[in-house]
């Protein structure tokens, strides 16, 4: 096995062993949840365990960004209905710059062979030519603020070119913001009893996502093409 090999299958066994232990600790929550008037005690019940509940989302969000190909929204959601659509997206956020800056760490220690073997690299040539080109840092922000685009291969990417960690968290992170906050508070509103408004912002997400999927290629291409142009 590669040392990618060994890095995304320790990912994936310190994932699933997370899981368990969540899953152990949250139990009895799950069966209050359906009873009568469960779920709001749940939720009272979790905002209210103090630094545990912090902990334990903070290390979802850490695995989720560190395995790459965990969908992330699963974890906004879970800290829009825990702890509100600021608070939660607040510590989801701290969460994507921890993990993004230990991410950044790991690739410039081990380099591109980790990487080819972590991650699809079908992009790397793409980074490249922006870095050439002198717009990396605002494709990397564009990048990371466009939903479904595939923003944690990309913090594996980005350590192979020259930008610093430091400017690569800043553009990264501020880029995740409005995502983070508009999941946290769609789902915060479902708890709330805003179900239509919820469904309606989910709907609009989800088109904009479905929309960036299919034109990723396209959207990768079209700064690709820029630089070409000014070549």
């Amino acid at each position: 096995m590669t040392r990618g090999d060994i890095f995304k299958f320790g990912g994936l066994i310190a994932f699933f062993a997370l899981m368990v232990i969540v899953v152990i600790l949250i139990w009895p929550y799950i069966h209050e949840a359906f009873e009568p008037g469960g779920l709001s005690r749940v939720i009272d019940d979790v905002r209210n365990a103090g630094p545990l509940g912090f902990l334990i989302l903070l290390a979802m969000q850490f695995m989720q960004i560190v395995v790459a190909f965990i969908p992330g929204e699963v974890v906004q959601m879970a800290a829009g209905m825990m702890y509100g659509p600021w608070l939660g997206a607040a510590v989801v956020l701290l969460g994507c710059i921890i993990s993004s800056a230990f991410v950044f760490a790991v690739v410039h220690r081990l380099g591109a062979p980790f990487v080819r073997d972590m991650v699809p690299t079908k992009y790397l040539d793409k980074f490249n030519a922006f870095e050439e080109s002198g717009k990396l840092s605002i494709v990397v922000f564009i990048l990371f603020l466009i939903p479904a685009m595939p923003k944690d291969t990309f913090t594996y990417l980005v350590p192979l070119t020259n930008m610093r960690m430091r400017d690569f968290l800043v553009l990264s992170n501020v880029g995740r913001i409005p995502g983070i906050v508009i999941s946290t508070y769609a789902a915060n509103g479902l708890v709330d009893g805003n179900i239509t408004q919820s469904i309606i912002i989910f709907a609009v997400v989800a088109v904009i996502a479905i929309v960036a999927i299919v034109f990723r290629d396209k959207i990768m291409n079209l700064f690709h093409h820029d630089k070409g142009e000014n070549d």
